[in-house]
């Protein structure tokens, strides 16, 4: 189950990126060729940030399709399977998305108005 070890990374990306301030959301993209299993990460996240300051922070993921190139013809392919065969028949590809791990933005609260309310900010990372 390496969601777990991945949300513990992503836990303490976000931690040393808010600085302490309240985050909202993490996006995250996420690639198919990286296997991650969307429930098991999203149960590891509530796992890994539960009694954390990062304990509200909702964890969006963008599911980023893997997609090939092919070097013979140059037609660019979305795969579902690791299968890195153009539709040409050409096995001299190269993955040009879906290796992505990466976190996309946080949502932090960060700004105060001059009523006092709290703002939202976006920093990407």
């Amino acid at each position: 189950m390496h969601e777990l070890s991945i949300c513990s990374s992503i836990a303490a990306i976000v931690t040393e990126h808010a600085a302490g301030r309240p985050v909202e959301r993490v996006v995250l993209d996420v690639g198919y060729l990286r296997q991650v299993v969307p429930a098991t990460l999203m149960y590891s996240w509530e796992l890994i940030v539960a009694g954390t300051p990062l304990e509200r922070a909702a964890l969006v993921v963008n599911h980023i399709p893997a997609v090939i190139e092919c070097r013979s013809c140059g037609t660019a392919t979305t795969i579902e399977l690791p299968v890195f065969r153009c539709p040409c028949g050409s096995i001299d590809t190269e993955v040009t998305a879906g290796e992505e791990l990466l976190v996309r933005s946080l949502d932090i609260t960060d700004i105060t108005d001059i009523t006092g309310r709290a703002q939202t900010s976006e920093a990407g990372t």
